[in-house]
């Protein structure tokens, strides 16, 4: 597949630190003098993301062209969900604050050189995950990963897109208090019961390298494996203590935390039937159960012009 294709670039007028019109700007302008045909569909207070993604994907269908997600991890997991449905490729202008799926893929957080980027890249194949009928680039998780996740969010609206913010964020959280998860992980071969504050399942090597866990290693290899990260049941000062050290890479360490590879699981509720809270790529929302992880049936076709190498990380 040629890289010339006409571009449907999707924007989060909300992500990153930097003005927004600056960056969209600078794309259209790399983009012009390089002659290639392309289009922003802006996501705003006005225009949710679901109503842009859709617009953008029958643009780029219809064109016979590329999707483009410029944002955060939010917008990037909407983007992937409508090019991986519909078999479009899709390229990635990252914005947002961690962008560990830019990263993974050697593209720059500058709007500049992530559209001369994608303009020099190939389309490549790269895994995704599924959680029941979604996809996810990062990860997705239950129980208490999701709260810290939305209660983040309410602070960053209030104290700004910060690493710093996001991390007090989270210890506040924790502070608080929370209800562990008490269901039932099959692997298809075995069930176990499970009791714990929460279950993270990984997809993305980098952010597993920089949270210490050896399972980066088997997600790299881009072969339908996942990673599961499980917690034992633990006080609030342990929990902090975990925090610690997944800040300082040596979470695999730990041994209160488990860590383990996986093709597919599946989680049920042990005692009655309800609803899961779900982080998937950082945006929350709610699953009935039975809640299945897998790798995707299919690869994500992505632009890129560079392959990350294991415990390398580009910025």
């Amino acid at each position: 597949m040629a890289n010339d294709l006409p571009l449907a670039i999707v924007m989060n007028a909300g992500s990153g630190h930097g003005d927004t019109e600056a960056a969209r700007e600078v794309i259209h302008s790399t983009l012009d003098t390089a002659g290639r045909p392309h289009q922003f569909f802006l996501i705003d207070e006005d225009h949710p993301i679901d109503e842009v993604v859709a617009a953008a994907t029958a643009h780029a269908k219809r064109e016979g062209g590329a999707l483009v997600a410029s944002g955060g991890d939010g917008t990037i997991n909407g983007v992937a969900a409508a090019a991986w449905r519909e078999q479009l490729p899709m390229g990635v202008l990252p914005q947002g604050t961690f962008n560990f799926f830019g990263r993974t893929h050697n593209i720059s957080a500058d709007p500049r050189e992530a559209t001369q980027g994608l303009l020099r890249g190939t389309p490549r194949n790269v895994q995704a995950g599924m959680v029941n009928d979604r996809l996810f680039l990062v990860n997705a998780s239950l129980g208490l990963y999701p709260q810290v996740l939305e209660d983040r969010e309410a602070w960053k609206q209030r104290f700004g897109r910060h690493r710093l913010v996001a991390l007090w964020s989270g210890l506040a959280t924790m502070l608080r208090g929370y209800r562990p998860l008490r269901v039932e992980v099959s692997d298809g071969k075995r069930t176990r019961p499970l009791r714990t504050p929460t279950l993270f399942v990984g997809n993305n090597a980098l952010q597993l390298e920089k949270i210490g866990l050896p399972e980066a290693a088997d997600v790299f290899r881009n072969d339908g494996t996942l990673a599961g990260l499980v917690l034992k049941p633990i006080g609030r000062l342990t929990m902090l203590g975990l925090i610690l050290r997944g800040a300082l890479g040596k979470l695999g360490d730990a041994d209160n935390a488990v860590s383990f590879p996986f093709r597919e699981i599946t989680v049920t509720p042990r005692h009655h039937r309800e609803r899961f809270k779900v982080a998937v790529d950082g945006e929350i929302g709610w699953l009935d159960p039975p809640i299945v992880f897998r790798a995707a049936p299919r690869p994500l076709v992505l632009i890129t012009d560079g392959e990350r190498q294991p415990g390398e990380d580009p910025g």
